[in-house]
């Protein structure tokens, strides 16, 4: 097994300097390309020992990985975190990959715990927006959650992981799972959870649905820590909608939740740009008489309000 702690050294060029976190797929790292002297986050995956023992699995597994590692390198977006490098190495699997200066969606929320309506749709909006350019691409997130999430500090969302994402034309088993469901079930759509052969975009078109419901009512849908209980919430029950769990919102927003939450992807709307246009009357007006300091750290409204405003120190 491949030793990973501080001070290992990959590829010759990436050093680990210290963990940032973990998740269900392995260890994300503060680290340096000692190449180029700058600072880059660097996620390891340890492969499934089944698949290590199948020599014929492990090449499948290392050109597949090395495939849509290139897919997501190539993702021209701004609400997209830029894969910079990856390869495998024994039994470990490492994406470079830009690092970013803020924080996940999990701690906001933890420190907010909901958000108004023009902040929710700003989040939700800038995930539609990187969602569009890497389903253009072919790739499915699979695993949008609010650790995957970043809000930098000058309020613009980005997205994590698309380089452990699957290519939608692919038919093999993907990267996220080893014939399992995702590490993360409370997000997940009802054919992700049940194993449906061929997902779409509109796997991730529920994911969001899932978000913005949390962003909006302080919690997911099927908020349980009983695994099979959210199981059987997305497969099986309505969803609360937000006017039952008591919050305020215009019906039209309403009514979006509630499409995105569809049970059937066939009742959901069709893309993640259909998404952005559905949310654009609830993001905040550009206004030329904003000031950076009126802005609280990572404020996803401010790319709205001032676009393209110099980065708040």
């Amino acid at each position: 097994m491949h030793a990973v702690r501080e001070g290992t050294v990959l590829g010759d060029r990436y050093e680990l300097e210290h963990p940032l976190g973990r998740g269900s797929m392995g260890h994300v790292w503060h680290g340096r390309d000692l190449r180029l002297g700058r600072p880059v986050a660097v996620k390891t995956v340890i492969t499934d020992a089944a698949v290590l023992a199948d020599a014929r699995e492990y090449d499948r597994l290392q050109q597949r990985f090395a495939r849509e590692a290139r897919a997501a390198a190539t993702l021209d977006s701004s609400n997209v975190a830029i894969v910079y490098d990856a390869d495998v190495t024994g039994d470990l699997r490492w994406l470079v990959m830009q690092l970013i200066e803020g924080e996940t969606l999990s701690t906001i929320l933890g420190e907010r715990e909901r958000l108004d309506v023009a902040s929710a749709s700003a989040v939700a909006a800038q995930i539609c927006s990187g969602l569009a350019a890497a389903h253009s691409a072919g790739l499915i997130h699979r695993d949008l959650k609010p650790e995957n999430v970043m809000v930098r500090r000058d309020g613009v969302v980005k997205i994590l992981d698309f380089g452990l994402a699957k290519l939608a034309t692919d038919d093999g088993t993907a990267l996220t799972t080893t014939s399992q469901h995702p590490g993360n079930l409370v997000y997940a759509s009802p054919e992700l959870l049940s194993g449906a052969p061929a997902l779409d975009v509109r796997s991730d078109l529920y994911s969001i649905g899932c978000l913005l419901h949390h962003l909006l009512a302080g919690a997911p849908p099927f908020p349980s820590e009983r695994p099979m209980a959210v199981l059987n919430g997305h497969l099986y029950e309505r969803p609360p909608t937000l006017a039952e769990q008591g919050v305020d919102v215009p019906p039209g927003l309403e009514a979006l939740v509630s499409s995105l939450l569809a049970k059937d992807r066939e009742d959901r709307p069709r893309s993640a740009a259909e998404v952005y246009r559905a949310l654009g009357p609830w993001l905040p007006a550009p206004s030329a008489a904003a000031c950076v300091p009126r802005f609280a750290p990572e404020d996803p409204r401010r790319p709205f309000i001032l676009p393209q405003g110099p980065y708040p120190l």
